[in-house]
């Protein structure tokens, strides 16, 4: 007979370890809110955002939690419409939120952070592109995880003026503030800003029937365009796309300044074939340039969904491990010490570094041009998802606004000149 002799130190230990992991399941959890278009013309979007919001819960989880204590996430639909998303930040708040982030419209999140610096609540924007969001609306309670207008327009202006520089370009443009701030800077960074030589066409938002969509294309088609500029999004983006290639748009470079991978799906790759667009992050991104991280993320989140992660769900992904990389380095869950601790920080996590700069709370990060691959490229791929062929990139430091630029929008809007 074996006799195994154990350390009383070891015992102890080996107590006090399971009595933390009781304590830590025991805790009270920590709830954030997602405020995401589980319907509507960003329908796609949501899913993705949840998908990738549950995933750094589960994996935050499994690692112990923040402050020793769980997450838990509660969400609300917006269906991409401003006043029921800030119905939802009472409701998030009131349910007991710390956080709140999500939206696939700007003025989504430009309604619902104003209403959560009111709570006293953080507000992270997702798919959020008007460059008002961190600018002429920009306050002290919202921080943009991705890109703007202005970066996307100058990573595709660098492309398109090597080939379409005193083209004539026609837009087809949302009738909203990301539309209108989106297409202002492709004109401006295109040089077709002269609306008689380079027209344009507005459409409803949320709500444009096809016949609208019909009908302002027949009108850009009328134009003869040899750039056809569509400022469309999630569902809009899509029917246009379906419309253009059966009008006929034949030797015309279409141009959606915004991508990502859920609209390229919906529009199916036959459509979607060499499209130019814009995207802050692919989930081809890390695996081109080697991003270790980054290629963990797309393995898990394609194994646990069967579906590659668009840049949607890597930016709600982002956004939950940055909140809580905060709450852990402040030792606190109050939102002016978070603020404080996220002002200038810079990280690196699915791309290369990335930096949330302290005066206007613009995530600062490298931007890249794409172009949507042929069909036959994309179905050799297992998920037959490979769509975007990264054509070319751009700094942080070369895309985003300046200071300088940033307070002269701020002055003409009439608003102060740091952030409230």
């Amino acid at each position: 007979m074996t006799t195994y002799l154990i350390s009383p130190v070891r015992c102890c230990l080996a107590g006090l370890a399971m009595l933390w992991v009781g304590l830590a399941g025991a805790a009270e959890p920590i709830a954030i809110g997602l405020n995401l278009p589980r319907t509507g013309q960003y329908a796609q979007e949501g899913l993705m955002q949840m998908r990738g919001a549950m995933l750094a819960l589960d994996e935050i989880n499994q690692a112990g939690g923040v402050l020793g204590r769980p997450l838990e996430l509660l969400e609300r639909d917006s269906a991409s419409n401003p006043e029921r998303a800030v119905r939802n930040v009472d409701e998030l708040a009131d349910a007991g939120a710390r956080m709140l982030f999500g939206g696939a419209s700007s003025a989504v999140a430009i309604a619902a952070g104003k209403r959560a610096r009111d709570r006293g609540l953080l507000y992270f924007g997702t798919l959020t592109y008007s460059n008002d969001t961190t600018g002429r609306d920009g306050q002290r309670y919202m921080f943009r995880e991705s890109y703007n207008a202005w970066m996307a327009a100058r990573v595709l202006a660098a492309q398109l003026q090597d080939q379409y520089a005193g083209k004539r370009y026609y837009y087809v443009t949302a009738d909203y503030t990301w539309g209108h701030s989106t297409e202002e800077s492709m004109r401006h960074f295109t040089g077709t800003d002269d609306l008689a030589v380079h027209g344009a066409v507005r459409i409803p938002f949320p709500n444009a029937s096809l016949r609208e969509l019909r009908e302002a294309l027949q009108q850009a088609r009328a134009a003869e365009p040899e750039v056809l500029v569509l400022v469309l999004f999630g569902d809009q983006m899509v029917k246009a796309m379906g419309l253009v290639r059966q009008l006929g748009f034949e030797n015309v470079q279409v141009v959606v300044p915004n991508l990502t991978l859920s609209m390229v799906e919906q529009a199916g790759p036959s459509v979607m074939a060499g499209v130019l667009g814009a995207v802050p992050w692919t989930w081809n991104v890390p695996r081109e340039f080697g991003f270790e991280r980054g290629e963990q993320f797309v393995s898990t989140f394609a194994e646990r969904y069967q579906t590659y992660p668009s840049s949607s769900a890597a930016s709600a992904y982002s956004i939950v491990y940055q909140w809580a990389d905060a709450v852990a380095r402040s030792g606190s869950l109050d939102s002016e010490g978070l603020i404080r601790a996220l002002e200038g920080h810079s990280y690196q996590l699915l791309k290369d570094t990335q930096t949330w700069r302290a005066f206007d709370h613009q995530n600062l990060q490298t931007v890249y041009a794409v172009r949507i691959k042929p069909r036959s490229e994309v179905m050799a791929d297992p998920l037959r998802q490979d769509y975007f062929q990264i054509i070319g990139q751009l700094s942080a430091e070369e895309a985003a606004q300046t200071l300088e630029q940033w307070q002269a929008e701020r002055k003409a809007a009439g608003q102060p000149l740091r952030l409230r």
